[in-house]
């Protein structure tokens, strides 16, 4: 069995974890992060998203990892939330690592906010967005190639 197809398999016992700790992590965002600027409105708006005045934005140091060693693991494996990480949507919050908060970064996340929408709730999203990075690879994965493809330049 490859790595891949062991996470696969751990994959339905990993999501009520992972969505707790995106639902925890999007809470704590949207009650101390910040509202965009009308600028980041208009541009949440230009890739899709429908409620942009929902979205709360924090700068962190770094992104947070799940406590949880399995689901550590696991965000780490996929490439997910590793070292290199510099953005991360979870439903309408959006973490940026300080010094990276450029116009692509920005609508790169924003249009994932606009899949959460699509989907209508982490919930709904995490299966299928977590499961396409397991089966693709996280470069490959078709919800981050949408992403990719709305990137927007400064």
């Amino acid at each position: 069995m490859t790595a891949s197809s062991d996470l696969l398999a751990a994959l339905p016992a990993l999501l009520p974890d992972a969505i707790a700790w995106a639902q925890a992590r999007s809470r704590e965002v949207q009650i101390h992060g910040a509202a965009l600027t009308p600028v980041e409105r208009a541009l949440a708006r230009a890739v899709g998203v429908a409620r942009p005045e929902l979205i709360r934005k924090a700068t962190v140091r770094r992104l947070p990892l799940p406590e949880g060693e399995a689901l550590r693991a696991a965000a780490s494996q996929t490439g997910l939330l590793g070292p290199d990480a510099i953005g991360l949507t979870l439903g309408y919050a959006v973490l940026i690592v300080a010094g990276h908060e450029t116009t692509r970064l920005l609508s790169h996340e924003f249009r994932h906010v606009h899949q959460y929408e699509e989907s209508g709730s982490i919930e709904a999203y995490l299966p299928v967005y977590l499961r396409q990075i397991v089966e693709h690879g996280y470069a490959d994965a078709p919800l981050e190639r949408d992403a990719r493809d709305h990137e927007l330049a400064s």
